[in-house]
């Protein structure tokens, strides 16, 4: 009885966030801070999961702007959880398809998030440029997720370049960012369902050489971020 309660609440409260959220943003559309404020009250939703989300800024990230944020992807929970630790001025790139989901898609499109064609292999290729573009021209910090899709309990996977050569691009840092394990914790029938601690960890610089070696900066990025994801998820179990 209670799962059922939780999703009818969790799917009214996202169409009334998504409204609300679109009206906001006609009077500013594609505003840098629109997802900032619309990820701050969809965040609240994990309290109705019964989840306590904690988020750990260091000092050395606290000011630094524009950069790009990258985190690991675990389900479909994570748009009520890592909303939690969405910094000002940040927007994600998300598929182009998403803005002909009702409610959820137009709040997503009018609140300044990149669309993008990944059916489009040509268009695809730009993406890079033309996400490094806003982020200088805007002065936009980017979220991704290197995975490129959910894990779904398959652990940390395998980090795609595409976010690090946009960096190196646009000509600003790296900033990881780790939420603890999420598979299998949240059970909508229950009351509690405990902690999820989500870190940041110190900026990342590349340079001019990096290039030369992004695979290998992406690999070693991800070891770091998997060392520091169990070490939080134990610090919750």
């Amino acid at each position: 009885m209670l799962a059922l309660v939780r999703i009818i609440l969790m799917a009214l409260a996202i169409v009334i966030i998504s409204i609300f959220s679109c009206c906001y943003s006609l009077l500013r559309p594609f505003h840098r801070n629109n997802v900032f404020h619309t990820a701050k009250v969809m965040g609240k939703i994990s309290k109705l999961l019964g989840l306590t989300v904690e988020v750990r800024i260091p000092e050395s990230v606290k000011n630094l702007s524009p950069v790009v944020y990258i985190c690991n992807h675990q389900n479909s929970y994570d748009i009520f959880t890592v909303s939690n630790a969405v910094r000002p001025g940040t927007v994600s790139v998300g598929k182009k398809s998403l803005k002909w989901i009702p409610f959820f898609g137009q709040m997503y499109w009018l609140t300044g998030n990149i669309l993008i064609d990944r059916n489009n292999k040509n268009k695809a290729m730009n993406t890079i440029a033309l996400t490094a573009n806003k982020i200088r021209e805007k002065q936009l910090s980017v979220w991704l997720f290197p995975e490129g899709t959910r894990s779904n309990g398959r652990g940390l996977l395998a980090f795609k370049t595409g976010a690090f050569r946009t960096a190196m691009q646009a000509n600003v840092p790296i900033v990881p960012i780790c939420t603890s394990n999420l598979h299998n914790k949240i059970h909508l029938n229950r009351w509690n369902n405990g902690k999820l601690i989500i870190e940041y960890l110190d900026p990342i610089f590349l340079d001019d050489s990096s290039s030369e070696n992004i695979r290998s900066i992406a690999n070693q990025t991800r070891d770091l971020m998997a060392e520091k994801i169990e070490a939080i998820s134990a610090e919750v179990k």
